[in-house]
């Protein structure tokens, strides 16, 4: 039958290394059985030792992207990358609203996951406004749900506040990617559902001889690619959770500093 193959999309920057970006949600697709699909948003001229050039895409183009998918495929599911700037969140926002590309895992690329900032506030603040009400997942990182909620977590009963003052934001499902730092044994996140279901995901964290890219991208597709699938939001977030934990527990060595995860693992 036509279009019956899961089809899905992310919307995301181009990342020239494959380590992350579009590039590492493409590869989580292809691992999870999925047809992959992208608007990119923006091109980076990079390599493991880092970034050397970026270009952001015209308004412009995104919409002619995205008009050039609706009139073709039947997309289950999308997911978000990098957006770079206040006019290509709106731009995202808009189309989403237009389209049906199904349920969107919004991964909020605001700051990395070692706390540098990566969107200025006018961006910020659209992001939390036109996107974060109409996402099905979202997926912060640690420091990034603290930027949306103002709230430090400490504590879980933060966690658990943060949650909850995501939801009220719109967000129909919420998962806050636990702190990555040195030497700590475990890496834990806290879900929050639509159904009021919370549950903590935990696995040992991994010393690794490269800093892994694109561990966030990966772990927001493959809750896409489940979605897509079939899978509940409970069974997507917790296959996602392994499929990333086992992708950074049999690493690849790929590049000189800031290495790729194993999407084959």
């Amino acid at each position: 039958m036509l279009n019956s193959f899961p089809q899905v999309m992310t919307i995301a920057g181009s990342d020239s290394d494959g380590s992350a970006g579009a590039q590492a949600d493409l590869n989580t697709f292809f691992a999870r059985n999925v047809y992959g699909m992208s608007i990119l948003t923006a091109c980076v001229a990079g390599n493991s030792y880092g970034i050397h050039a970026s270009q952001a895409l015209s308004p412009d183009f995104i919409d002619a992207e995205f008009e050039a998918i609706a009139a073709d495929f039947q997309v289950r599911a999308c997911k978000t990358g990098m957006l770079t700037d206040r006019e290509t969140i709106l731009t995202v926002a808009n189309q989403l609203k237009k389209h049906d590309f199904g349920p969107l895992v919004l991964d909020p690329v605001i700051i990395t996951k070692h706390g540098a900032l990566l969107l200025a506030d006018d961006a910020f603040n659209t992001l939390k406004t036109e996107l974060v009400p109409l996402a099905t997942v979202l997926t912060p990182n640690f420091y990034e749900a603290q930027k949306l909620t103002g709230i430090e977590l400490k504590t879980p009963a933060d966690f658990q506040a943060a949650g909850q003052a995501l939801l009220a934001m719109g967000a129909k499902n919420v998962m806050i990617k636990g702190h990555h730092e040195a030497g700590q044994s475990i890496v834990t996140d806290y879900v929050c559902l639509a159904d009021g279901q919370e549950f903590w995901l935990s696995e040992p964290y991994v010393e690794t001889t490269h800093i892994n890219n694109g561990t966030g991208d990966s772990l927001s597709a493959c809750i896409c690619a489940e979605i897509a699938k079939g899978q509940t939001i409970e069974a997507a977030i917790k296959t996602a959770k392994q499929f990333v934990h086992r992708a950074i527990a049999n690493p690849i060595e790929v590049g000189h500093k800031y290495g790729p995860i194993n999407h084959h693992a």
